[in-house]
């Protein structure tokens, strides 16, 4: 360096112009700038151009001069639209002149041409301008690839792989504090980042894009205009361009890895960038801060004090001392996500996987969080008695307050959610490390509210990484992480905070949890930080953090990046998205709507009417985010929104859907797989679009074939809502509104075996009420009449969920078919498996009908229904009237109904509903032997009742009982019904896909119920 100074020209402005006059041929007004080591002169020439006239030193090497020319023509040749100095050739053509001095030293001249604007210096640096100046590098580095040239392998400490010779220059700075500093920085980069050159790529770049030598657009102080000073240019890897114009650009800058960000996204954009150089990005903007300051602490010590080596000494040690303070991974991540690339790597699939298998993930609490009756716990409000934070509240008030809440509210889970803006945190913890001046304010976990002691389980199985406490007010409390590692996933860390510490000395670092282990307890106000209890849960996609490293707590500005890093735990904990957004109309409004919009006698069940958005398996999810177990709604024979049903809809509805006077393999292929399941005697079908229009179909086929009208039906069956079933319906006709019965319909004794006669054999309970249809047919024919058909559903439903006594069918189709009546068979509620033992319920008795038909559950929610009958009956249908259905047997209603069987099959469900309904009876029977209330249990598979009585001796009904029954189990999100005469049974029709879990819900809820009704409550 010290021959650089001695022969740095000195030349005068006479001395200089002349120069230019001899070797450019040019004249104008030169004026001195400032220069380390050469010596540059602004030139105005007379004919209103502008250029720099830069006399080079004479100690630098004829390869450097030569490679700065070299440069500069590659640049001028391959991108002359680049704002850079370009070459303007001496008289003789040349791209250099040389002189030689006064002192007989040899200098080369070069004329370049001047670059406007305004230095970035004296600019302000806006995000804006600092993308610009990304883009502009991108581009400059981006001209330069290929270019190659001896002088560009010079040897430099400002080579960012030299970074480490700072080493050597450490005794000259004086401060040991500041001596540690620099060498954490140097014990990274010898460790982590200098065995990693030799894998980056590497090309010629400016290697000093400090805010000096970048240029502004004085019109646009957001647009980089030119880059100057080219004298730095060197080979390197490619990143180190990035992270000099980072190191420069933080310079007193508010948020120093928001400009690298900047930056690098605008370089990003022009010259891709890998994921491995951004990972380096933030050691490099520190090791050139490192570089610089111990330069500048070496020269000071060699020459005194010289104002231009430590112009920026001062604000290059400030920011050294913030990226200090910093977590580089999350400086990391910053930069990473800016260039959109993941935050770590693996971060979007992690949250992706607990998307897709979230409905596998165990409960994290006892039951399903979605089911709890929830409340937003507003942390964001400053004033929220919720918050104890103040040193003079005792913990216990924390508690006091929480409990005092859901007693007054019903609440039984209180949730904060992740991303919400909380002022609460005010203590110095929460100062932002990244942004001078900013707090941490945006919550990076989920908050769950319930009462000390309450369990919580892995969802999923984990390995504990650590266990501990932090003792601080207002700190975590006993502090669980631990790390999953499903299959076809990312591994991923949760952070589970404010734990009883009971788990501290049952957990320890190594031990294994399975899905559904005991995690730990919500912890009391004095072992939780002082807080209401509550379980602070957390998501790490980073699994190389400690726990105590997961930010909790972060910058607004930085959200983005922390939902990839920190995502939202809600799923992973069973939270239902529409908790956190409620859309569409209020519920009072649709009520209101629904009076004066459609018909009044369109019921609503409940008195506090449920509004549901989305339905899911066995969940039907309302518009605030609960869930209910969904035990009723038996049209979703395989589960809400089945996605295989939802496909082959989609995908047929896009292609073609038009009506049966076209071929389509559909309907075919759909007849053929339904009547498989079917006797061989019932072999022809018939597509309508609702059980009331199958039932109306068969009743047209039984009137064509027999000629008849007389209707032998059971009590209190429902067959439809048209009014010819609605006449055959006596739940309809006998109740208020009813017309009563009509002469042609004829109402049998419902065969219930529960309120048969005491005296009556069981063995002959089916025979015994099979003489209550011989009476009705002998009735008609001392009248010279004859029954036209018998229909019942093959388990009357509304009639209680009544099952057939052994026998009953069998004897009652032998008396109707002999008096010339036929036989149809109800199973629009019972039938596709739903018991289990056998695709139809008839089935369970024996017997083949003449005619059968089905609804609801034959396409999951699809407007599909079907009759299944003989040859013989469809022959005497055939009688020169069409049967045309517009919608009925279209492809897209038969591709559904195609993937009902697909799934019925391939699942085993019917095998499913037989091995869960035995299991849930066998449980039923269990609680009827502790709760006097429960008269009567019965089902068959997925179909199944539980009467209840006020007196088993009498067997009175006890509807009250049941209603509340009923009404206290939706309260505690499981939805079934009230059937029968007295509506005292308890209807349950799960979809068929309930699994054990779903029934040990469901059995947890009827005993919670069953007690809660007992104790005068619901």
């Amino acid at each position: 360096m010290n021959d650089m100074l001695n022969t740095k020209p000195e030349l005068s402005l006479d001395e200089a112009g002349a120069l230019l006059a001899q070797h450019f041929g040019l004249k104008g007004t030169l004026v001195p700038l400032d220069s380390e080591r050469d010596q540059n002169f602004k030139v105005t020439a007379d004919d209103g151009r502008t250029f720099i006239l830069k006399i080079i030193n004479a100690a630098e090497p004829a390869v450097e001069s030569d490679f700065q020319t070299a440069l500069l023509k590659h640049i001028g040749e391959n991108a002359g639209d680049l704002p850079v100095p370009h070459l303007h050739p001496t008289l003789s053509s040349a791209s250099l002149a040389e002189t030689t001095s006064a002192r007989g030293a040899a200098h080369r001249l070069r004329l370049v041409s001047w670059v406007p604007g305004v230095p970035l210096a004296q600019s302000d640096r806006s995000e804006a301008a600092l993308e610009s100046l990304g883009r502009m590098l991108g581009r400059f580095d981006a001209s330069l690839r290929g270019f190659m040239h001896p002088g560009a392998l010079r040897d430099l400490d400002w080579d960012i792989r030299k970074a480490g010779r700072s080493a050597d220059r450490l005794h000259h700075v004086a401060d040991e504090s500041d001596r540690a500093l620099l060498g954490r920085f140097l014990a990274r980069f010898e460790e982590q980042v200098s065995p990693r050159f030799a894998t980056l790529r590497a090309s010629i770049i400016h290697n000093d894009a400090n805010d000096w030598n970048i240029l502004v657009d004085p019109d646009n102080r957001d647009r980089i205009s030119g880059i100057i000073d080219l004298g730095d240019a060197l080979y390197a890897p490619v990143i180190a361009e990035v992270a000099i114009a980072a190191a420069y650009a933080g310079l007193d800058h508010p948020d120093p890895i928001g400009a690298a960000a900047a930056i690098a996204r605008g370089f990003h954009g022009e010259y891709p960038l890998l994921e491995e150089e951004i990972d380096l990005l933030f050691d490099l903007i520190a090791m050139r801060l490192v570089t610089s300051v111990t330069i500048s602490a070496s020269r000071r010590t060699h020459a005194g004090d010289n104002p231009y080596l430590a112009i920026s000494e001062r604000p290059a040690w400030t920011l050294l001392r913030k990226l200090d303070a910093m977590q580089p991974r999350f400086a990391t991540a910053i930069l990473r996500h800016a260039c959109g690339f993941e935050a770590v790597r693996g971060a979007r699939a992690a949250s992706a996987w607990i998307e897709q298998n979230r409905k596998s993930l165990l409960p994290l609490l006892g039951r399903p969080a979605a089911t709890y009756r929830a409340d937003l716990v507003p942390y964001g409000d400053p004033a929220h008695p919720m918050t104890v934070s103040s040193a003079e509240a005792r913990p216990h008030d924390a508690q006091f307050i929480w409990e005092e809440h859901c007693r007054k509210t019903g609440v039984e889970l209180g949730i904060g959610p992740w991303g919400e803006a909380r002022t609460v945190y005010s203590g110095e913890m929460f100062v932002s490390r990244l942004i001078d001046d900013a707090r941490r304010t945006r919550h990076l976990g989920l908050d769950l509210f319930m009462a000390a002691g309450t369990k919580l389980y892995a969802p999923l199985a984990a390995t504990v990484v650590s266990v501990e406490v932090e003792r601080e007010p207002l700190g975590y409390g006993c502090l669980i992480a631990l790390r999953h590692e499903p299959a076809n996933c990312p591994p991923f860390l949760t952070l589970w905070g404010h734990l009883a510490h009971e788990a501290v000395g049952r957990l320890k670092a190594g031990d294994r949890l399975e899905a559904g282990a005991l995690v730990g307890e919500m912890g009391m106000p004095e072992e939780n930080g002082g807080w209401a209890p509550h379980l602070h849960l957390q998501i790490s996609t980073d699994t190389d953090l400690s726990a105590t490293e997961i930010l909790g707590v972060g910058e607004e500005r930085y959200l983005d990046v922390w939902a990839e890093l920190f995502p939202d735990p809600s799923l992973f904990a069973g939270i239902a998205e529409e908790f956190f957004k409620c859309s569409g109309r209020s519920h009072e409004e649709i009520v209101r709507l629904r009076k004066a919009l459609l018909l009044p006698n369109l019921s609503i069940s409940y008195d506090k009417p449920i509004k549901f958005v989305r339905g899911e398996g066995v969940w039907l999810i309302d518009d605030r985010g609960r869930a209910y177990l969904d035990c009723f709604n038996n049209v979703c024979h395989i589960g809400h929104a089945h996605p295989a049903v939802v496909e082959a809809m989609a995908l047929q509805a896009a292609a073609l859907n038009t009506n049966t006077r076209y071929l389509h393999d559909n309907i075919v292929a759909y007849a053929e797989r339904l009547t498989a399941t079917m006797p061989k005697e019932l072999a022809v079908a018939g597509f309508v679009n609702s059980g009331s229009e199958a039932n109306g179909l068969a009743l047209r086929l039984m009137r064509t074939h027999t000629g008849r009208e007389n209707a032998i039906v059971l009590d209190w069956a429902y067959h439809g809502t048209t009014q010819e079933l609605i006449d055959i319906s006596a739940y309809k006709f006998r109740r208020k509104g009813g017309k009563g019965q009509k002469p042609h319909v004829h109402v049998a004794t419902v065969p219930d075996s529960y309120h048969a006669p005491a005296d009556w054999p069981v063995e002959e309970h089916g025979k015994r009420f099979a003489e209550s249809v011989a009476e009705l047919i002998a009735a008609m024919k001392a009248k010279g009449e004859a029954p036209g058909f018998f229909l019942a559903e093959s388990i009357p439903s509304v009639a209680g969920q009544v099952f057939l006594p052994d026998g009953y069918l069998k004897e009652v189709y032998r008396m109707v078919r002999e008096a010339g009546g036929v036989c149809i068979a109800d199973e629009v509620q019972v039938g596709f498996g739903r018991v289990g033992s056998h695709w139809w319920a008839f089935e369970t008795q024996g017997v083949v009908p003449d005619i059968v038909t089905m609804g609801k559950p034959i396409g999951n929610g699809h407007p599909l229904a079907a009759v299944v009958t003989s040859r013989e009956i469809a022959s005497s249908f055939n009688n020169g009237m069409e049967f045309f259905n517009t919608f009925g047997g279209n492809p897209v209603s038969c591709a559904v109904g195609l993937a009902v069987l697909d799934v019925m099959e391939r699942q085993e469900l019917r095998r499913n509903a037989f091995e869960i309904g035995n299991y849930l009876v066998a449980a039923f029977r269990k609680m009827q032997m502790r709760y006097d209330v429960i008269g009567d249990v019965r089902g068959l598979g997925l179909f199944l009742g539980i009467e209840l009585v006020s007196d088993r001796r009498t067997k009175a009904p006890a509807t009250e009982i049941a209603r509340a029954v009923c009404n206290g189990a939706r309260q505690r999100g499981v939805l079934m019904g009230t059937e029968g005469p007295h509506d005292n049974v308890l209807k349950m029709r799960p979809p068929m896909i309930f699994s054990k879990r779903d029934a040990d819900h469901l059995i947890a809820v009827l005993d919670e119920t069953f007690l809660a009704v007992a104790a005068g409550g619901a």
